[in-house]
This record gives C-alpha cells, sequence and structure tokens, in this order.
C-alpha cells in the first residue's frame, strides 16, 4: 500500500480491503488466510476479521466453513459496472481483435495496480491459444514494455503520484525509465523493453499509451507473444507499428466522451 504520511482523510482499513481483494488472481483456486497474508503482507489476525467482512457482504465467498475463500458476487457486479464505464474498450474491440488475427500476437489493455501493470482486457487470433497472458496477470513497470508506456504517458503530477508507490532508491531509475519511453515514443509510436532488461526473456511485446475519458491515468494497449514464436525483430518491425495504427483509429474513430486530450498531448 502506498505511503500515506499523515493523510487524515485515508482509510487504511479500506485500503487493507481493498488489497484483500486484488491478491486474487485468475488462475487461483480459492486462497486461505494465510495466502492472502503472505501475498498482501497484512498480518493474519487483520486479514481474518476483513475476509469475514467481505464475506458478509458478498465480496467473498467461502463453500463451507473452513473451505478456501473466492470473489463473490458483488465483486462481479462491481466488475461489469466498472467495465461497462469503460466505452474505449467496447470501441477498441473490432480494432484489437482484427489486429490479433492479422499478426498472430496477443492484444491486450494493461492498467497501473500500485507498482505493477495489470492486464485487464485481451484479444487472442482466432485459431491460437495465448493463455500465458491472461486478465490479472501481472507485470513490473519498469522493465514492461506496458510499464513503460505508461510512464510515457504520465503528466507530471501523475508521475510524482506514482513515484511515491516505489522504494525511494528507484526515483532516478523512474525518471530515467520515463524519459528513455518518451522519447520510443516520439520516435517510433510504441515503447519496447529490449534484451536483459526485460523482465521475462521468455516474452516479447511492445504498447502504445493510451488515454481514455473517465480515468485519471493513462493505460497502455500492448502486443505480445512467446519469444520463440515472435522474436524482438519481428515485434518492433512489423507488430509494433500496426499496434501504433490500430490504437490511432481509435483515436480517430472514437466516439465524443471516449478519448481524453492527454496532458502528454505530443506523444498521446
Amino acid at each position: 500500500m502506498p505511503d500515506t504520511g499523515r493523510d487524515m482523510r485515508f482509510s487504511s482499513t479500506l485500503a487493507r480491503g481493498l488489497a484483500v481483494l486484488r491478491a486474487f488472481r485468475p488462475s487461483d483456486d480459492g486462497l486461505g488466510n494465510q495466502d492472502i497474508s503472505k501475498r498482501t503482507g497484512i498480518p493474519k489476525p487483520t486479514v481474518c476479521r476483513l475476509t469475514h467482512t467481505l464475506c458478509a457482504d458478498g465480496y467473498l465467498t467461502q463453500g463451507k466453513r473452513n473451505d478456501k475463500y473466492r470473489l463473490g458476487p458483488a465483486a462481479l457486479a462491481l466488475g461489469q459496472i466498472a467495465g461497462a464505464s469503460f466505452t474505449f474498450i467496447d470501441e477498441a474491440t473490432p480494432h484489437m481483435q482484427a489486429l490479433a488475427n492479422r499478426t498472430g500476437a496477443l492484444i491486450g489493455i494493461a492498467i497501473q495496480d500500485s507498482v505493477q501493470m495489470l492486464m485487464s482486457k485481451t484479444w487472442t487470433p482466432d485459431d491460437i491459444g495465448r493463455d500465458w497472458m491472461e486478465v490479472g496477470y501481472r507485470m513490473p513497470v519498469l522493465s514492461s514494455s506496458s510499464g513503460r508506456a505508461y510512464l510515457a504517458g504520465l503528466h507530471p503530477e501523475g508521475l510524482a503520484i506514482f513515484t511515491k508507490l516505489m522504494k525511494d532508491s528507484q526515483a532516478s531509475e523512474i525518471i530515467l525509465a520515463r524519459e528513455h519511453a518518451m522519447d520510443e515514443v516520439r520516435k517510433s509510436g510504441f515503447t519496447c523493453v529490449s534484451g536483459e532488461a526485460r523482465y521475462s526473456q521468455n516474452i516479447t511485446a511492445v504498447a502504445v499509451p493510451f488515454w481514455p475519458v473517465g480515468m485519471d491515468a493513462p493505460v497502455a494497449f500492448l502486443a505480445g507473444s512467446a519469444a520463440s514464436v515472435i522474436d524482438e525483430h519481428d515485434m518492433r518491425v512489423r507488430i509494433g507499428p500496426a499496434l501504433v495504427e490500430a490504437v490511432q483509429k481509435l483515436r480517430s474513430g472514437g466516439k465524443k466522451g471516449t478519448i481524453a486530450k492527454s496532458p502528454s498531448s505530443t506523444l498521446l
């Protein structure tokens, strides 16, 4: 959780409850209190109180006594409402599905969640399965293409807020990563973390920053693949420009109120 200092408006209890909900991943077959405690860093006795309350309110469900917890109907309803409020996703679907089919790459949207990028939507090629990067997949901000695209799209105020989430020792690294990402976007329209700097050598990816109405920060449209299927050179030369073109079509054809004017208008 972020360091809120002496902000009297900040509710630590609510933040911890939300941290419990964020601990769940699509691949989980339920989580126990100990599992949640390990993932969130919240003491187990506190987790027990939080999961009891979240169950009572329908955000978690438990099949029987001492069974593992799963996200409940209230969490599902909240997710559906949130998804419906971002109309740019529906508008992006025909462009991004066509791009996935044409390139053979997985196309997705990643959003910033604490110190990571969270995959929130994916489009996979109709004839190829890509289950290695599903909704809920998390990537580090500094060493992923989607994280670099997010940094490139941030305005100075947003950058200051994000920097507070990271360790003090990483402040200069964040600034350098953002400068490099902005330079990449100016030159090519996309970001791509290369070689050993990439968080996983098994994945290649490019990403484009995008700023929708209704959000106070940019998101990243990304194209990704197993490195054994699409190498970095092909990702940069063939996939990157195609992703930029698809996002530009969304910007040009979006309905009024869907796309916000970005503070970094020279980039987005």
